[in-house]
């Protein structure tokens, strides 16, 4: 399969900044959630949907980013995304209630476009097998924000209060939207007649088995790290005893992780296959949050009992995510949009879920078990249905 020659396409490191600000955004400011909760004297629970109900906005906002981009193009959504995700930073930055803050956080979403939109220009760009090693190369890159991003947040929150981790995002924001605007040219060479006629492909999207089997993968092999998301901060801070940049370092293992993964997923994936990296991802992940049940349950209640098994995760999902990332834009290359708005949304609307259940479970008299055993269901969940997606793949092949 040849694809179309694009004019202006942009370099990688664009391509990087664009999916590195969403997940700046979801983390850099962890280490201040139990700071922000006695600032606004608001319940964990409630400012915890500042991670949980975020991740919400943007599934929903996925649904409507990759029809929006397959109509009008991926850069003027993108570029529009960021003015937006930029404006409600500064809302945030200047909120003095609980209510105000979470209404701009959740506006903040908009910056889901990066997530989406960089794995479609991927696909627009190249064929599947050579997505899936460009893509990893793309998520390794960005999985350095993530790692800095908590530090950066604990050391700012340390000296300057929570705020100053929003001016760091705005910041960032304006500088990756300039970026863009220079070096983002438009990679959908071939625009649908209408909007609606994308959703009214979602329908074929839904038939098509594979891409249940790679959505649902990816969103279980996430779910088990929003899940660390959603309870690390209270077990680190609550239970752990650890202050906010102590957090913010301990948070870089997930991270590093990740970068590993990504760096072998882009190496190996043209060779080992989706499904046999998915598959392979699978089974460290659910190695790594084991371990972390183990260790908790022989009394080693150590950050690094934590920390160091979640890193394990971080690999199984580097090596996961590309892989299932390039299956969903594949199973229907020219609803690439579509299909990673919708796989997107199953993904991130799953952690959103993950999330906020883990949240409500967790608490000083529970301890850290409710996040140990929904790590490890859902590392095991990701492993069964890369088993389908196989299995699927060898009676039909690439035919649903």
């Amino acid at each position: 399969m040849t694809t179309p020659r694009i004019a202006n396409p942009p370099h990688i490191v664009t391509l990087v900044l664009l999916a590195g600000i969403g997940a700046l955004s979801m983390n850099i400011f962890l280490p201040s959630l139990p700071g922000m909760a006695e600032y606004f004297a608001a319940d964990y629970a409630l400012i915890q949907l500042a991670i949980s109900a975020y991740l919400g906005v943007i599934a929903v906002l996925q649904l409507i980013i990759g029809p929006l981009s397959d109509r009008y193009g991926r850069r003027p959504v993108m570029l529009g995304s960021l003015v937006i995700f930029c404006l409600a930073t500064l809302g945030c930055l200047l909120s003095t209630t609980i209510e105000t803050f979470l209404i701009f956080r959740f506006v903040q979403a908009a910056v889901a476009a990066g997530i989406v939109l960089s794995r479609a220009i991927v696909r627009d760009m190249v064929a599947p097998d050579k997505a899936a090693s460009m893509i990893g190369y793309v998520t390794m890159g960005m999985s350095l924000v993530p790692m800095i991003g908590p530090i950066i947040g604990g050391w700012l929150d340390s000296l300057f209060g929570w705020q100053s981790t929003f001016v760091a995002l705005l910041v960032f924001g304006v500088a990756v939207l300039l970026i863009a605007w220079r070096d983002l040219g438009e990679t959908n060479m071939d625009p649908s007649d209408s909007f609606t006629e994308q959703f009214s492909a979602y329908p074929e999207l839904i038939r098509a088995r594979r891409f249940w089997g790679y959505a649902l993968t990816a969103a279980f092999a996430s779910g088990a790290y929003f899940g660390f998301l959603g309870g690390a901060p209270f077990v680190a801070s609550e239970l752990l005893g650890l202050n906010s940049a102590q957090v913010g370092m301990y948070f870089m293992a997930p991270a590093v992780g990740y970068l590993i993964g990504n760096f072998l997923s882009g190496r190996y994936a043209s060779q080992v296959g989706l499904n046999g990296m998915m598959a392979a991802g699978g089974i460290v992940a659910t190695m790594g949050a084991a371990l972390a049940l183990v260790l908790f349950g022989v009394g080693l209640e150590h950050p690094m009992s934590l920390f160091g098994s979640i890193a394990l995760i971080g690999i199984g999902n580097g090596l996961t995510l590309p892989s299932a990332n390039a299956g969903i834009v594949s199973v229907r290359p020219r609803l690439a949009g579509s299909a990673s708005g919708l796989g997107g949304a199953l993904m991130i609307g799953g952690g959103a879920a993950v999330a906020a259940f883990t949240g409500s479970l967790l608490s000083m008299e529970s301890g850290a078990w409710p996040l140990l055993i929904v790590m490890l269901v859902a590392s095991g969940l990701s492993i069964l249905t890369t088993l389908y997606v196989i299995r699927r793949a060898r009676t039909v092949g690439d035919l649903d």
